[in-house]
This record gives structure tokens, sequence and C-alpha cells, in this order.
């Protein structure tokens, strides 16, 4: 049964606390969206927040237009699920590589010297923290 809210629920919050990617599409004018798949997280405040380079398509899009959606999905082999939101996206001034940290120990495993020099690198660079601000929140449970 597909619902719609404006907040996330405590549902939502577990699912979306398991280490799955979520597929962020921003707002292109006169181009179709391209979902690009993110690592994300939830905060205490009900808000989704991931990370990305500042000379990215996505900084682009949004220093333009604001409105973001991301849908995030359950695997192969689960029941059917989702969970889709959008809002507005902002931009934050700290705090990008402490969440790069973070996601990278949720969704790697860094005893992998591989991942270990990947992490790495994305830390030696810049990085962006988004803040996504829930408008609307809908989700499917088959």
């Amino acid at each position: 049964m597909s619902t719609a809210t404006g907040l996330l629920t405590a549902d939502d919050l577990r699912f979306l606390g398991r280490p799955l990617h979520g597929f962020l599409s921003v707002a292109a004018g006169p181009q179709p969206p391209q979902p690009r798949p993110v690592w994300f997280e939830v905060t205490a405040r009900g808000t989704l927040q991931f990370f990305t380079a500042p000379d990215s398509l996505k900084m682009r899009r949004l220093s333009r237009d604001p409105r973001v959606s991301i849908v995030v999905a359950a695997p192969a082999g689960e029941r059917e699920r989702w969970v889709s939101v959008t809002g507005r996206a902002t931009v934050e001034p700290d705090g990008a590589h402490d969440l790069c940290s973070r996601l990278a120990a949720r969704y790697w495993d860094l005893t992998d010297d591989t991942r270990r020099h990947d992490l790495a690198g994305i830390l030696a660079a810049d990085q962006c923290r988004v803040v996504i601000h829930p408008d609307a929140v809908r989700r499917y449970v088959h």
C-alpha cells in the first residue's frame, strides 16, 4: 500500500537506517532529471544528508534550483518497499568530511586496504554536505 505524509515515520527511519543506496534527482529545469545513486544518512531532525564534490553536476544544478527527490528501495529478494522524499536542499558549510567517514564505515568494509585507500582519496578532496529538508514523504510497502 502506498501512503503519503510530510514526515518520516519511525518505520521509515528504521528502513532508511540500513546501508541502502538512495537515488537522488535534482530539479533540472527544461532537462529531464538524471537520478544518481548516493550514500545518505538520516539525521535526528528527520532530514537526510549526503556529500558530493563542489564541482559536481548535482551542485551546479542545486545552485540553480534547490528542489530534490530521493528514492530508497529495498534490495532484490526482499518484499517490495520504497520511501520517496521530496523537498529542498541546503548546502551546509561544515561536516562533509565527518559525514564521508561515517558513510564509508556504513557502506564499505574499512578493514579492506583498497577501501581505506578510496576513503583517503575522498577525504583528501573538497566535499560539500547537502541536507534534504523533506516537504513530502511517500512510501510503499507490499
